[in-house]
């Protein structure tokens, strides 16, 4: 590490130094209005925040924060991946390297609500390269997107997926009623809104009937209000699952399964990537819909101060995850900053978030392709592009 000179010091010839002046710190120029930020079609784009003086895994600590990062485990070096084969040039190059053996790849999508469009424009980024999944993971939102994603893994299936997102209103999930929305909360029922337009949404991206006749292996999480066990599904009735999975607390009522209630699979684990591991995964790319850093901001209610917890509890599991990935292991995560700001039942930035994740994932590719490990950029002469941060509180 290198310090700053001392002060009064003597140069090596015995000369004494002259005592450097102090400068003056510049307000005026710290009050001087900054540049605007870049614009995307994702919206305006602040510009890169500072890295943090320790960067979460490998980060570097210098650079812009990336839109997500890649990881192994404590140590461990990586090499660039081959890209997929486009040409002459790279079906050469590909020839004259060693044969090795393929790796074991997953998707975890995780949970994130009317969020869960922003891994959309994930998916789409992924398939654009070349890049497959051999086995999928889901929970709440995610178990939705996954199972839609796993009946046609291809880029039309996931332009279909586009359109039906951009179709989903507030009412088609969490119909009004006769009585306002809060007052539900205080009245004897299961939950504020009825599953049945879930299930609708559930059923229209289906295309197989049980778990086990998804084209690429499916798991989908719940969580057990017999004793808080997590349950993961990979068989039966695939709707049933998946709406069990996605079962909201206190929003949406519990599912039933061979005579027990299954609550949201993201209560106990929100970014399964313990999962993906335990299950033969070595890379596992993770689509997350919030930033990956949670900074909890100061509540004003009770209810906020109940929230801040639960993001608190999930955010820390998934990143003493990260900290405690064997050898051996990958994970490539997507993240998307929190603006536009959303309450849980506003689905009017679908487009918007679906931009983010396809730009915030096409900047971690990039920064993967190159041997990059950590959630920061090495500055380089090359122009970083500008997407969308990370930073900020989860919703």
């Amino acid at each position: 590490m290198v310090g700053e000179p001392g002060n009064g010091a003597d140069h090596a010839d015995g000369a004494p130094r002259a005592r450097p002046r102090r400068r003056r710190p510049d307000v005026a120029g710290a009050l001087r209005p900054t540049a605007p930020a870049a614009v995307t079609a994702a919206g305006p784009t602040p510009p890169p925040a500072p890295a943090p003086a320790h960067a979460h895994g490998h980060g570097h600590g210098h650079g812009p924060i990336l839109p997500g990062g890649v990881f192994t485990a404590a140590g461990s070096t990586r090499r660039p991946p081959l890209p997929p084969a486009s040409n002459r040039w790279i079906d050469r190059a590909r020839r004259m390297r060693p044969l090795r053996r393929k790796v074991q790849t997953a998707f975890v999508f995780a949970g994130g609500g009317a969020r869960g469009s922003a891994q959309m424009g994930m998916l789409q980024a992924l398939l654009a390269r070349g890049i497959t999944a051999d086995a999928v993971y889901g929970a709440s939102v995610g178990a939705i997107n996954a199972a839609g994603f796993c009946g046609e893994p291809t880029i039309d299936g996931v332009d279909r997926m586009v359109e039906r997102w951009r179709a989903i209103t507030r009412e088609d999930v969490f119909p009004q009623g006769r009585f306002p929305t809060p007052w539900r909360f205080f009245q004897q029922r299961e939950s504020v809104f009825p599953n049945d337009g879930v299930r609708r949404i559930i059923d229209s991206g289906l295309t197989f009937e049980r778990l086990e006749q998804s084209p690429i292996r499916l798991e989908v999480v719940a969580t057990s209000l017999t004793d808080g066990r997590t349950q993961w599904f990979s068989d039966g009735p695939a709707a049933e699952r998946i709406l069990a999975s996605a079962a909201l607390p206190a929003l949406l009522p519990p599912v039933e399964i061979d005579g027990e209630a299954f609550i949201d699979g993201g209560v106990v684990d929100n970014v399964p990537i313990g999962r993906a591991i335990a299950q033969g995964a070595e890379r596992v790319f993770v689509l997350l819909c919030g930033p990956m850093h949670y900074t909890p901001h100061r509540f004003r209610r009770p209810a906020e101060a109940v929230l801040s917890a639960f993001f608190i509890a999930v955010h820390a599991k998934f990143a003493r995850e990260l900290e405690r990935l064997p050898d051996g292991v990958e994970v490539v995560v997507f993240t998307v900053d929190t603006e536009p700001v959303s309450r849980y039942d506003d689905f009017s930035a679908t487009d918007t978030l679906i931009a983010a994740g396809r730009a915030n994932a096409d900047a971690v590719l990039d920064f993967w392709e190159r041997g990059g490990l950590g959630d920061s950029l090495v500055p380089a002469p090359a122009v970083v592009p500008r997407v969308l941060s990370s930073q900020g509180e989860a919703v």
